[in-house]
C-alpha cells in the first residue's frame, strides 16, 4: 500500500447536502472517493490510498489536472484505489464533484 498526500488551493465554495459525498466502489480495477467538508483555510486535500506502488507520478498529474478543473474550498477528498486507471480515476473525480453539486443549494 502507498499513501499520497496533495493539497491545492481552492476558490469555490461548495455546500454539502449531507455530512459527505461517496462515490464508486473499491473493487479490483476500481476505486472509491469520498467527499467531506473541512476547515482547511480555503484549501482542498487529497489523500490517496493505493495497493499500486510507484505511480507517484501518474497521480501528481491526474489530482493536479482535477484540483485546476475543480478547485474546491474546504474540501477534502479521499480515494482509494484498487488499481484504476487514470481515466477511471478522473471520471470517478468528476462523478464525485457532479454528485457534490447536484444537491448544493448555493
Amino acid at each position: 500500500m502507498e499513501t499520497l498526500d496533495y493539497r491545492f488551493a481552492g476558490t469555490t465554495p461548495v455546500r454539502f447536502p449531507t455530512d459527505a459525498v461517496l462515490v464508486g466502489v473499491l473493487a479490483s480495477g476500481n476505486l472509491e472517493i469520498l467527499l467531506e467538508p473541512a476547515e482547511l483555510d480555503g484549501a482542498m486535500t487529497v489523500r490517496v490510498v493505493t495497493a499500486a506502488r510507484g505511480f507517484g507520478t501518474v497521480w501528481q498529474a491526474v489530482i493536479a489536472d482535477f484540483a485546476q478543473r475543480h478547485p474546491l474550498r474546504d474540501v477534502r477528498v479521499s480515494i482509494n484505489d484498487a488499481g484504476a486507471t487514470p481515466a477511471v480515476v478522473s471520471l470517478r473525480l468528476d462523478q464525485a464533484v457532479e454528485t457534490l453539486l447536484a444537491g448544493d443549494l448555493s
